[in-house]
């Protein structure tokens, strides 16, 4: 049950880093709108990998915590807000991936 706590916090990491960039694109009240979905899902985000942490190591937790956000917001800049693709940039985000699964599959 924590993997599953911490994989949802993980994805309310990826969901406020996008109530952020949306934020950036906007003005007056919608800016005040994203901004508030940012906050909530942040305490969120954070009060869920506090949960995990009872039951989870720290270090494992906070790591697979940080790279489903890294990942995801990645992916949600590639494939939302059109940023650059480039093979080092998906090389790398590879790589970090495969860094968590090997955290996940050692603890």
């Amino acid at each position: 049950m924590a993997w599953i706590i911490l994989i949802l916090a993980g994805l309310c990491e990826v969901g406020f880093t996008y109530c952020l960039g949306r934020a950036k694109a906007a003005a007056g009240l919608e800016w005040w709108a994203w901004m508030g979905g940012f906050v909530f899902i942040s305490v969120t985000s954070m009060a869920l990998l506090a949960k995990a942490t009872q039951t989870l190591p720290l270090g494992t937790a906070y790591s697979v915590w940080t790279g489903i956000g890294t990942v995801g917001t990645v992916l949600v800049g590639i494939l939302i807000f059109h940023e650059p693709a480039t093979f080092w940039r998906l090389f790398f985000i590879t790589t970090l991936l495969v860094s968590v699964v090997g955290l996940k599959m050692l603890s």
